[in-house]
This record gives structure tokens, sequence and C-alpha cells, in this order.
């Protein structure tokens, strides 16, 4: 991308806050778009040949980009591609946040989930995340990431952030990653620069408000607010801070970086924030505050009526066998679908499905059919899978994205019933072995199409 791509208007503010660093800050739009991945550390450890992210435990660079959708282990869960910059989520949140605490955490726009997985490797098994979409198609894909990266202590909503104010004072913490005009992603995406205009700034800075607003009152007393962007202009980042300090009571929290990272600390009296740009940090544009919330805020009252029906007890008792440490996990049964999610969260969800429209609630399990249970994708897929209990085969990479694509399988084992389909010891997800064939049992809506 060359200087007379970008923006007018865009050249001549950041000439004047980057001063002799632009033509720096050109020549790195130049270059190509650093790749990075952040591993699912509850299915891999990390590679020590690759360079690593350095505000982050599990985010590697890559030196070229693969084809991720034909890797068989990224449709397993092993690792989320994301931009390198947005994992600095990570130093926002545990600086600010008691992790041996159970946290109720809310990330509000969540798709397509790179924040919500990340967060999931973040808080404690004791802990909830509420990842909410407010767009419909894309909270499908956001349930499916979520599905693929197989933790059960998360309910993924379809819902608008004034929606939340249902749920007073109930998150410790609000992840606000807001839809802005995408400064930051003009290298990764010249298109960007084509829709950029002032007015789109202005608009954006002003539905920013708009959500922030709605969505303070779920936010609880001592609470912590992370908010951020992909973008360089004070109109979306510190203007919107500023402005929420003068509606609320809030407290900046700083937060401690290494030189060596290159990030700009911005940092006054009553701010501070961090913004990243592409010529001296190894990512995109980006820009993050972490506040902590003052106001007296009164808490939703979580009801100890059970609302949910549990399966019985021959079913459940069956279950227990499909998954490690079932003690800790409350069963129920919904539509004869059956799904399971950390038994000290109960009373939250309930709260939660009450008011939200839920898409999906923990891990599903299994479908009972005339007595017979049909294992779940997700069940698959969940890092409390008890494998021990289901007979496995395993699969090369070829008949991996065969499986992938949901096609047939030539491949017949001689034990008939539901078996997992592996590649490099991850599940992939179930076949049912008949006398003469397999029955792929991968989910339609999430089948490969590339060839």
């Amino acid at each position: 991308m060359i200087e007379d791509q970008f923006p007018q208007d865009f050249i001549k503010r950041e000439q004047a806050q980057l001063g002799d660093q632009w033509n720096d800050f050109v020549k790195a739009h130049q270059q190509p778009s650093p790749i990075s991945i952040r591993y699912n550390a509850f299915k891999s450890s990390l590679p020590f040949h690759l360079q690593k992210v350095p505000w982050t435990r599990n985010g590697v660079y890559l030196s070229e980009r693969p084809s991720f959708t034909l890797d068989p282990s990224f449709h397993a869960g092993k690792y989320y591609v994301q931009e390198a910059s947005s994992m600095f989520l990570e130093q926002a949140f545990t600086q600010s946040n008691d992790l041996s605490k159970a946290l109720n955490v809310l990330d509000l726009c969540a798709a397509p989930g790179g924040k919500s997985t990340h967060l999931l490797n973040l808080i404690n098994a004791e802990s909830l995340l509420v990842s909410n979409e407010v767009i419909q198609s894309r909270a499908a894909i956001l349930s499916e990431n979520l599905q693929k990266w197989g933790l059960s202590n998360v309910v993924v909503t379809n819902n608008d952030p004034k929606d939340f104010q249902r749920l007073p004072g109930f998150f410790d913490v609000i992840v606000v990653d807001a839809p802005c005009s995408g400064e930051g992603l003009f290298r990764k995406d010249p298109e960007a620069a084509n829709e950029w205009s002032q007015d789109n700034v202005a608009l954006c800075a002003k539905r920013q408000r708009r959500i922030l607003n709605d969505v303070w009152p779920a936010l609880k007393t001592g609470g912590i607010l992370i908010y951020s962007t992909c973008t360089y202009n004070e109109f979306e980042n510190e203007e919107n801070i500023h402005w929420l300090q003068q509606e609320f009571n809030v407290e900046p929290v700083r937060l401690n970086i290494e030189e060596t990272w290159g990030i700009q600390a911005i940092e006054t009296p009553s701010f501070f924030g961090y913004r990243f740009f592409p010529h001296r940090v190894k990512g995109e544009g980006f820009f993050i505050a972490t506040l902590r919330k003052l106001d007296e805020q009164p808490e939703s009252r979580v009801s100890t009526k059970n609302i949910f029906t549990e399966p019985s007890k021959k079913i459940k008792d069956q279950l227990a066998e499909w998954v490690v440490r079932s003690d800790q996990k409350i069963f129920i049964n919904r539509n004869d679908r059956v799904q399971f999610f950390p038994k000290g969260k109960n009373a939250e969800i309930e709260l939660i499905v009450k008011n939200l429209h839920v898409v999906l609630a923990g891990t599903f399990m299994a479908t009972i059919k005339h007595d017979k249970l049909i294992p779940e994708h997700g069940l698959a897929l969940s890092v409390e899978l008890n494998r021990k209990m289901f007979n496995t085969i395993p699969l090369e990479r070829v008949e991996a994205l065969q499986y992938l694509r949901k096609e047939s399988i030539s491949f017949i084992p001689n034990k008939k019933g539901f078996a997992l389909i592996m590649f490099e010891d991850l599940p992939l997800g179930w076949v049912n072995v008949l006398e003469n064939r397999l029955n792929n049992m991968y989910p339609s809506e999430w089948r490969i199409r590339m060839k």
C-alpha cells in the first residue's frame, strides 16, 4: 500500500500524530501482514521452534500463511488464527483481575471468536464466559468456533447490548472490542481504506458510546471494563474513554508493558491507554484501555429455583461415563438433547437463559432417540470427553479432509457403533459404523467446501 492510497484526511491527521515516524508507518504498509496463531492450551503444547508473540503465552508467528481451511487440526480446535496485536487482551485481563476467583465475564462483540477463545484459556474452570454477537449469522459462526475450542463454561448469546441491562451488576469483567472505522486494518484489508471517511469515524464513535452506555449497568461495582478498537484516531479511543469518565465514576487501570514490545503507552493523570502501530510492533493497528467501575451498582438476584429438566437416572448414569469429572457437571435435557455445564454455574446460566436469547449453553452431549443416545458433535470436540469409552479411527490428512467435507470414507473397522474420527491424536467428530459402511456424522453446515 503506497502513500497515495491512504485517504487524504487520514494522511493529514496521522502525519500530525506520528511526526517523523510517518514514513516508517507508510513503509510498514508496504510489507506483508504478519501471520499469527494462538494455540489452545487445553489441546496442544506450544511449539518451541516458532517465534512467540511477546505479550501472550500461547501466541506464535508463522513464516508463511498456510491454508488453514485445509488443516484438519484447525477444525479440531488445536489453534485459532488471530491477529497478534489483539492478543494483548491477555495483559489487560490478567493484570486487572484476580484469576483465582470465579469470574463472570462478558465478551460483548465477540464474533468470530478470537477474544472469546482467548478468554476461555485465561479464566479458571469455576468461571463463566458469556460470548455475545448481535448479528444472528455471525452468532452461528461464533458458536461453531467456541464448540471447536472444547470448553463447557461458556454461553453464546445473540443480543443487543441494551438487553444486558436485564442482568444488572452480573459481570465481573466486560470486554468491548467495539465495531470501528478499521484504520488499523488498512494493510491487511486495503478495501477498508476506500470505505474510510471522517463521517464514518464520527458515526463509529457515536455507536461505540451507545454500546458502552447500554451495557454499563451489567458491570458490577469494582468490575473491569476492557475497551478496544482496531483504529488509531482519538475520536474512537481517547475521547470515548474521557466521555465514559465524565458520564460515570470510573478509574483507569495502568498496565505494565515491556519497552521492547514497541507499544505506545498513553499516560496522563486521568487516563491510561495503549496504541499499536504496525511500524513499531509485529502486528496490525490496535488500541486498548482498561477501567474499573466505581459506581454503586445493584446486582442481579440469582434464583435458587431450578428451571432445567434433568434426564432420567438411566440416561444420566450412561452419559456420566462419557465425560471426565462428571460429578462437577450438571446434565440437562432440552427437547431430547442433553447438554452439560459446570455445576457451580447452574444458577447463573438459568438467569441468562431467562433473560437473553441463548444460542449455546455449555456442551451438547447427545440426542435421545427411542432410548438410544446419539452423540453430539460438540462432545467429540470437548476437552472433557472420556475417549476411553469410544472406539477411535485414526486418519491421515487426505482421509481426514474427506471426512471434513462430509464425503464417504472407505475404511471399515470391525466393531459397529459410534466411533471417534481422529487426526494427530485430536478428535474431529463422529461416525456410525454400520455393517458395510461408515455413516459420516460431521455437521453439514460445518463441512469444508474448498477443494
